[in-house]
């Protein structure tokens, strides 16, 4: 066969009549969007989780945020914390006297409180008194108790010296020193400490009826105002604390005779 005929029975095909190609899966975007994928439930089991942990971030975030808040706002400095046995080394409670404005014991007293309070240095302080005792007096022969001084002009505390202290009572107004030389704080004795305590129910003392308060000393000058012996003069010989009674030396018929009288039947010439 020559080259002539084969080129006429091979004859390139038209483009028209060219086969169309095998489809191809072009899926416009559209089409996409329209077509939502549904997620497996790994995948959404994996969002909760991380949702979850997402969520305690947060939190974890928000709480440290807030304690370093409390942090900034809390005092700074070391906080020292002192043993029993600190405590009982370091600071030494005692019994002091203070002299005060006289009439003025127990504003004095009241007012050294308040100011222990505002100060904060209650843990220095004990007790704070005005020393008292109950007396018996006779006055327009009426007999009534009253309460007296034990010393007036002073107070008793009972506190730890230090600068603290010191300062707190010396910015008190109405209280002046210590008693004792130069102001120097001077501990009160045991005598004296007795004297203004009460007892406690059962201790063995004194009794604690109320004092008769007889304004006499032995050797003094005096004159009885009631009973037999009324407008007579002599000196006090003896006193009897207890029972409120006084003896008298008064000259009868010339002699010198001991006469015994209540405290409130004689006064002081």
């Amino acid at each position: 066969m020559s080259d002539e005929t084969l080129e006429s029975e091979v004859k390139p095909q038209d483009a028209t009549d060219t086969p169309s190609a095998a489809p191809v899966d072009d899926v416009s975007d559209d089409a996409a969007e329209a077509t939502p994928v549904e997620p497996t439930a790994e995948e959404v089991a994996e969002t909760a989780r991380l949702a979850v942990e997402a969520a305690e971030l947060d939190a974890a975030e928000a709480a440290m945020d807030d304690e370093e808040e409390t942090i900034a706002l809390a005092p700074t400095g070391p906080i020292e914390e002192l043993s029993e046995e600190e405590l009982a080394e370091d600071i030494q409670i005692n019994w002091y006297i203070l002299k005060v404005q006289s009439n003025r014991e127990r504003t004095s007293s009241e007012a050294l409180k308040r100011k222990v309070a505002i100060e904060g240095i209650e843990r220095y302080f004990g007790e704070i008194i005005v020393p008292t005792e109950k007396v018996t007096e006779f006055k327009n022969g009426k007999k009534k108790t009253v309460e007296r001084k034990i010393w007036p002009g002073y107070i008793a505390v009972q506190m730890h010296v230090n600068d603290d202290t010191w300062f707190a009572i010396r910015e008190t107004s109405g209280i002046g020193d210590f008693t004792g030389a130069s102001g120097k704080p001077i501990p009160m004795s045991q005598a004296d400490i007795e004297k203004i305590l009460p007892k406690e129910e059962g201790e063995e003392g004194e009794d604690d009826s109320p004092k008769l308060n007889i304004k006499f000393a032995e050797g003094d000058k005096v004159k009885v105002t009631d009973g037999n012996f009324e407008n007579f003069e002599g000196d006090v010989d003896a006193i009897d604390h207890q029972s409120g009674k006084i003896t008298v030396m008064i000259s009868i018929f010339g002699r010198s005779t001991p006469v015994e009288l209540e405290y409130w039947q004689v006064e002081k010439l």
